[in-house]
This record gives structure tokens, C-alpha cells and sequence, in this order.
């Protein structure tokens, strides 16, 4: 790769400072200055950064761009375990980071598009939190040494605690923060605690300088250890099961823009950490067979989970916040496989699902700003003829079963390929169930709300009927009442912006070849490292095997997922004539089993929480140990 002009070379840097730097001035003239300026300097440096890092996407090719803030680059040129000292901050931008970016950028734009009519009421603390929170996710992905990671991370999870809890009026909002926060934080310091380890046993903060380090040493029992503290954060905030319970109750209670910007972007950083830091910091230093098994397990198990939980949800964000949780579990089967293509794969699968969910999310809040509820049984047939949510709604569902044409088709046909070239088809049925499973609990609120099909949901309990469950807490309106049909057509238009964003993910090709290089590149972890201790040296670009997105397996698979989805759909819509027939109440008695069960565990409170986030790292804990 050629050496990057001086624009490439600092973008990595200004895609943190601008956002940083605006969310400040917002806050220091919010009190002053109107709304409409903060609306509009807020979305202004939100398209700045979003082209900024689709730029940066074009320009790293098959290479890095890697910038030692102050010019503090290493201290000798040396190389190998005792070459070299690092005592700056540095950023490292490949195609893998900047397109993460470019995705966290488009939906933080889309949801201050959206919150320009939605909420009207907010004051401008709420844009500079919006864009604070862009910084840390760029940073985040950016960052090159893991304090810095940290610090963040950290960052990220504060505007993210004070998003969710914005409206301070409702308890349920507050407590739905305060339990964000704890979860998080406490996953944050176990993190900080394994960063701590690996310093006192490198020396270095570098994540190159740390692998290096570590390879050039027997690992043993502490070297397990701090690589499970480290990621337990990461997964708490990627919400993996054990580590997910956090993410319904706060996606049920944060702003709609806010929920789309936690389940796009937030939970993407949480995977993508696992992925890099295994890559380059153990890598070759942990057993290999370990780390590929429990991934794919624990990818597997939240896929189902979150799944099973998607399908008995009434309540529209519970239901969306469930589905993000599976499929950040298709995301982590990737990552599993610990090679080039699972990882190019699981980077697609994530973009995709940015742009799949995040439309849902924001229909959701169309829904919320006209009727003052979410739930799907009062909602029956109150949508008919608002066709531009319908379209919504309808297209995001049809996405999420990997329909050819749309966001997540690309990830998820060549996640598919992977996963089966690895000698893993059990894992390629989960991704068909998953799919279909959350797909089809999209499409059924959406026949139900938009076209009144079924029975009424009215009419019967929850128990004799789908076996949904009631809401757990009442529905309190963010902003509601009549709009007419330009402000609903604003409200719309973000989420047809990321729509069209996922069809370009799915049908152009340079995008799929760009995703390949992305992958190998993300793969060559000693490119990693001599471009960190040789920030200036040229080195020769990396070139990835395209992926063939467009076969005939992949298409067979998009069908029999959405053809599942359907019957899923079709199922809960016609209740009770499924369960008269001689088969269906066996079936749903046995279901209701599965999934009362699920929902005790799912209603755990805060220790409960904490419980499940100790044991589950403990379990990691052994199992690297061993």
C-alpha cells in the first residue's frame, strides 16, 4: 500500500475529535442557542463523519493507516519480542474499523434525523450525548492499544447510560439506566482488571507490543485468565448470553433513535473487540481449539435464546431488543471459526444487521409518536393504510430472513459459506433458525398491526392465545399526537436511508470485494503488528479471496428461511386454529414449557444479573485455565 496523504493519514483522528469537540460546543450552547441549531449542527457533523469515514473506507485498501497521536511512535525500530518500546496512544484504521464506523456514523445521522421531529421537547444535552457517543464507538473501533480501548469504552457506556435514562420523570427509565449501568460497569472493570494483568506480565499497553510480548513467552494459567477478563466486557456490552440481560430492559425504555444506535452499533463494538484482540493479542498463544469452541458455543446458544425470546414478545422493542441479541449470536458464529472468511463474515453480518434493525427500530418509534404504545395486541389493525411504516416494517422483517436484495443478505449467505467450508453445518442451521424465528415474529406484528390478519389478539389472553406475554410495564408515550404527513414522512425517511444503505451492502460488488480484503487484511495479524512498530514504512497491500455471494445454496437457504419465517408468522396470526389441530396443543403445551422457563430466567433483577455475569466468567475463567 502507498503511503496515505496527509487528509487519510489524520482522518482516523478527526472522525473522534469533530464529533468530541462538537458534542461540547453543543452542550456549552445548548442553554442559549435554539434547537433548530443544535439539530442542525449535530446532524451536520454526524454526515461529516459518516463520508469522512466511508473516504477512510476507500482510501486503507488493503492496508492500514496508522497514526501515534503527538508523533510519540515507537521507541527503536526494532522488531521481534524485544524490539521496540511504545509509550503513545495510536490509532489503527483498516477497512474492517472504518466500515464499523461508517456504520455507528449512519445510524447516530439516522436517528437525529429522526429525533428532529420525534423529540421536539429535547433539549440540546441530548445531541451532544448522541455525539459523544459517536466519538466513543469511532475511538473504540480505532484504538490501537487497550487503555485507550478502555477509556473508550467507558465513555461509550456513559452516554449510552445517560441516553437510556434521559427521561428522569419516569421511574421506569431511571431504573432501566441504573441497570444498564451496573451491568456494564461492572463488565467494564473486570475488563480493566485483565488489561491490568497483561501489563504487569508485557510491560506494554499496545495491543501489537502486548501480542508480541506474549507470544515470545510460555503462556500459562494467568495469561488465560486475563484474556477472560478482558472480554467480558466486550460480550457484556455485545450482549451474549449469560452477559445479555441488560438489553432488553433498555431498549424497551430509551428513546427509539437511542435503541437504534445501542442495537446497531453498540453490541457490533462488543463482538468486534472479541475478534481483534484474539487476533492479535493471543492469537497463537492461547489454544486455538478452546477459544473456537466456546465461541461458537456461546454464539449458538444466544442465537437460539434470543430467538425463542424474539417469538414470545408482544411488547415491539423487547421484541426488536431480543432480536438483536440472536443475531448478534449469528454475528459470534463467525468470529468462532477464528479465520479470515468467518471474520469477513461476521463484519457483513453485522453492517447488515445495522441497517435491518435500525429501520425497525425507528418504525417503532413512529408507532409510539401516533398511538402512545408499543404493544403489539392494542396495535391490531391500527396501521392500516400507513403504508410508508408498513413498508417499514415489512421490508425490515423480509431482511432479517436474509432476503437477496436487502442488508443482511450479504453477511449472512457468505456467513452461510463459511461456516459449511469449515465442516460446520450445525451452525448453519442455527443461522436458518435464528433467521426465520426473528423474521417471522417481525412479520407477524406487522400483518397484524398494519393489515388486521388473524384473530384479534383482544379477545383472549395472552396464555390461550400465541403465548406471548403481557408487557411487563406500562406504556408511557415519549411524544404522541396527531402529525400530519410531512412530519410522519420525516419521521420515515431515516429509516428508508439505512434500507437503501442495506440494499447497496447487498447489490453492489465492490462492496463485497471490499468486505474481502476487509477480512484478510483483519486476518494478517504480522501486517498488524509492522505496521504499528513501522508506521512509515510502505508495505505491500494485502489481497482477500472474494466470497461468490450470489450461489445457489445461498439462495436455497434465503428461501427456506424465509419460507420458515412465514409459517412462524402464520402460526401465532392463526393460534387457535393451529392448536385445534391434533398435533398443535401437544405442541404448544410443550413450547409454553421451554418458554415459561425462559421467562422466569429472563426476569431476573439487578443481582440476579450480576449473578449470572460473575458465574458466566467463571465458567470462562475454567475453561481457559484448565
Amino acid at each position: 500500500m502507498s503511503a496515505p496523504d496527509g487528509l487519510v493519514e489524520q482522518l482516523p483522528v478527526l472522525l473522534v475529535v469533530v464529533p468530541l469537540g462538537a458534542g461540547a460546543l453543543v452542550a456549552a450552547l445548548g442553554h442559549w442557542a435554539p434547537r433548530i441549531l443544535a439539530d442542525a449542527l449535530a446532524v451536520l457533523v454526524a454526515a461529516v463523519c459518516t463520508v469522512g469515514a466511508g473516504r477512510l473506507v476507500v482510501a486503507v485498501g488493503g492496508g492500514r493507516v496508522v497514526t501515534w497521536l503527538g508523533g510519540w511512535t515507537p521507541a527503536s525500530s526494532g522488531s521481534g519480542p524485544g524490539g521496540g518500546q511504545s509509550v503513545g496512544i495510536v490509532l489503527v484504521a483498516d477497512r474492517t474499523a472504518a466500515m464499523l464506523v461508517v456504520s455507528a456514523a449512519l445510524l447516530v445521522l439516522a436517528g437525529l434525523l429522526f429525533s428532529w421531529r420525534y423529540l421536539e421537547e429535547t433539549s440540546a444535552t441530548y445531541h451532544a450525548l448522541m455525539l459523544v457517543f459517536l466519538a466513543a464507538l469511532s475511538g473504540f473501533a480505532l484504538a490501537g492499544d487497550l487503555f485507550d480501548a478502555f477509556v473508550w469504552f467507558e465513555l461509550m457506556g456513559a452516554a449510552a447510560y445517560a441516553l437510556a435514562g434521559m427521561r428522569v420523570e419516569e421511574p421506569r427509565s431511571v431504573f432501566a439506566a441504573v441497570e444498564f449501568g451496573v451491568v456494564n460497569t461492572l463488565g467494564a472493570s473486570l475488563t480493566l482488571a485483565g488489561i491490568t494483568l497483561l501489563y504487569a506480565r508485557t510491560g506494554e499497553l499496545a495491543l501489537a507490543y502486548v501480542g508480541e510480548r506474549l507470544r515470545s513467552q510460555p503462556a500459562d494459567a494467568l495469561v488465560g485468565f486475563a484474556f477472560v477478563l478482558l472480554v467480558v466486557g466486550a460480550l457484556v456490552k455485545a450482549a451474549v448470553v449469560p452477559f445479555h440481560f441488560w438489553t432488553a430492559d433498555a431498549e424497551a425504555a430509551a428513546p427509539t433513535p437511542v435503541c437504534a444506535v445501542l442495537s446497531g452499533a453498540m453490541v457490533a463494538m462488543g463482538v468486534y473487540a472479541v475478534a481483534r484482540w484474539w487476533r492479535v493479542a493471543f492469537d497463537g498463544v492461547l489454544p486455538h481449539p478452546t477459544a473456537e469452541h466456546l465461541l461458537l458455543v456461546l454464539g449458538a446458544v444466544t442465537a437460539l435464546v434470543g430467538a425463542v425470546m424474539c417469538v414470545y414478545q408482544r411488547h415491539i422493542k423487547r421484541l426488536l431488543a431480543y432480536s438483536t441479541i440472536s443475531h448478534v449470536g449469528v454475528a459470534l458464529l463467525g468470529v468462532g471459526l477464528l479465520d479470515e472468511h468467518g471474520t469477513a463474515a461476521a463484519i457483513a453480518y453485522l453492517v447488515g444487521h445495522a441497517c435491518t434493525k435500525g429501520p425497525l427500530f425507528l418504525g417503532s418509534g413512529v408507532l409510539l409518536n401516533r398511538y402512545g404504545t408499543v404493544d403489539e395486541h392494542a396495535l391490531f389493525g391500527q396501521g392500516r393504510g400507513r403504508w410508508f411504516t408498513f413498508s417499514v416494517f415489512a421490508l425490515g422483517g423480509l431482511g432479517l430472513a436474509g432476503l437477496p436484495v436487502l442488508g443482511l443478505w450479504w453477511g449472512k449467505a457468505t456467513l452461510e459459506h463459511a461456516l459449511s467450508v469449515a465442516g460446520a453445518p450445525w451452525a448453519v442451521a442455527v443461522v436458518v433458525v435464528a433467521g426465520a424465528l426473528t423474521s417471522g415474529s417481525v412479520l407477524r406484528l406487522t400483518a397484524r398491526v398494519f393489515l388486521g390478519l388473524g384473530a384479534d389478539p383482544r379477545s383472549r389472553s395472552s396464555r390461550d392465545g400465541d403465548g406471548s406475554e403481557e408487557p411487563e410495564e406500562p406504556e408511557e408515550p415519549e411524544e404522541h399526537g396527531p402529525i400530519g404527513p410531512r412530519a410522519a414522512a420525516l419521521m420515515v425517511a431515516p429509516a428508508w436511508l439505512l434500507l437503501a444503505a442495506g440494499v447497496g451492502l447487498a447489490l453492489v460488488p465492490w462492496v463485497h470485494r471490499a468486505g474481502a480484503t476487509a477480512g484478510a487484511v483483519f486476518a494478517d495479524r504480522h501486517g498488524y503488528v509492522e505496521a504499528v512498530q513501522h508506521p512509515h514504512r510502505v508495505l505491500a497491500p494485502v489481497v482477500g479471496h472474494e466470497e461468490t455471494v450470489w450461489t445457489g445454496t445461498g439462495l436455497g437457504l434465503a428461501a427456506v428461511t424465509l419460507a420458515l419465517a412465514c409459517l412462524v408468522a402464520a402460526a401465532a396470526l392463526w393460534a387457535p386454529r393451529v392448536r385445534a389441530l391434533p398435533w398443535g396443543r401437544a405442541g404448544a403445551r410443550a413450547a409454553r414449557s421451554v418458554v415459561g422457563g425462559l421467562h422466569a430466567v429472563h426476569r431476573a433483577d439487578l443481582p440476579e444479573q450480576v449473578a449470572w455475569l460473575l458465574a458466566g466468567a467463571a465458567v470462562l475463567a475454567v475453561v481457559f485455565a484448565l
